[in-house]
């Protein structure tokens, strides 16, 4: 037996090989294909395909393909004459003849060019059907859709057409993905994309928004921090990025990155009411009480319906009384504590539930006042059980 022999016999051994009862039901399956009956054909090739002796016969795949292709065809034709059909089965459709075509690009790379072009023609529809699912709020089955589309730019079946450096969509499904990874709170499919994502600049701020939650979810603190970094560099009046790097520094008792962070915010906008709050949090925690009081002062001339600058401005003026010595400095720290008081009574009134908070606080000033109404009062509320 000559060496040609051998191979043949042994290509023959790993050839997929059908049964007659096989055989007849691929040709039946291509005759409901000719006569327009494509699902009886999918289904009885599906059956076909169960058996996994059959998954490597391009015979079945290619008769599948042409199944699903004609199944998306009726859909599409009825879609455009206005006719009844469901619009999640025709995506449904577009998606499955994608995964069939590839899956078939590795048995018969010689239908390559002619699948690679249908399906090019067809890919617009992976991303619409994405956009159908977001729509619907099914998040699970948009993401699966802009990942197949995604996923194309890698397939050997598209190599002609250099998707990664020609389609101009990709960043944008690959900031869809990511949307639809934060809606379902997984980290994983979160950050699967998001170096694509940022390439849509357009939308990159809500893009490192997700990320940041995405390293949040992940416990990442590190991370999570430098994400909220480059968000507030890159974007500083985006409303996430400020408060939670804020919360970060002081959680952290680095107040003075809180207070560089806070003038870099107020160099991009000065009369943000939010970045002058926090500068005058942060001076009050660096107990640099009177630069706090301007910032509170300056704030409650500008929003006189905000609550917050009067505590600490109220807080800022106590603080002040206790660093004086009640021998020496009796009248300044008796001033201190009257210029306190009405401030924080008005946060009292604004805020009445805030209970925790302004009840020590008045508890200490109406003590040095003298204020025995008032003291009583505040002593009671503090005792209640």
């Amino acid at each position: 037996m000559t060496k040609q022999t051998i191979l043949l016999l042994l290509l023959l051994m790993i050839t997929p090989c059908l049964t007659l009862a096989q055989k007849k039901e691929l040709s039946q399956a291509r005759s409901s294909i000719k006569s327009g009956k494509y699902d009886d054909a999918e289904k009885t090739l599906a059956g076909l395909l169960k058996d996994s002796t059959n998954r490597a016969n391009k015979r079945i795949w290619l008769a599948y393909y042409d199944a699903v292709r004609g199944q998306y065809e009726q859909g599409n034709e009825k879609l455009y004459l206005k006719q009844k059909y469901d619009t999640a089965t025709f995506f449904s459709n577009v998606k499955k003849m994608l995964s069939v075509a590839e899956t078939l690009d590795s048995l018969a790379p010689e239908y390559r060019k002619s699948h690679a072009a249908q399906q090019n023609n067809y890919r617009p529809n992976i991303f619409n059907g994405g956009a159908y699912f977001i729509h619907k709020g099914k998040w699970a089955e948009a993401f699966d859709y802009y990942q197949a589309y995604i996923d194309c730019a890698r397939q050997p079946l598209f190599e002609a057409y250099r998707y990664d450096s020609t389609d101009v969509r990709l960043p944008e499904a690959g900031y869809w993905a990511t949307y639809c990874g934060y809606k379902l709170q997984d980290p994983v499919l979160t950050l699967r994309h998001r170096h694509l994502a940022l390439q849509d600049s357009s939308k990159a701020d809500f893009t490192l928004q997700f990320v940041a939650e995405a390293r949040r979810w992940l416990k990442d603190d590190e991370l999570y921090r430098k994400t909220l970094e480059e968000g507030f560099r890159r974007y500083p009046q985006f409303p996430y990025f400020f408060p939670r790097l804020m919360d970060v520094y002081t959680g952290q008792g680095q107040y003075d990155k809180a207070l560089a962070l806070a003038d870099s915010a107020l160099a991009v906008n000065d009369s943000s009411e939010l970045f002058l709050f926090a500068k005058s949090t942060v001076l009050l925690r660096l107990e640099r009480y009177a630069e706090s009081i301007k910032y509170s002062d300056q704030l409650i001339k500008r929003n006189p319906q905000m609550a917050e600058p009067y505590f600490n401005a109220g807080t800022a003026y106590v603080n002040i009384a206790g660093r004086l010595d009640q021998r020496k400095e009796r009248k300044l720290m008796r001033r201190s504590y009257e210029k306190a008081r009405p401030y924080i009574e008005k946060y009292r009134k604004m805020m009445p539930k805030e209970q925790d908070k302004w009840a020590p606080v008045l508890y200490r000033i109406y003590l040095n006042l003298n204020m025995g109404k008032q003291f009583d009062e505040i002593d009671r509320l503090l005792k209640a059980p």
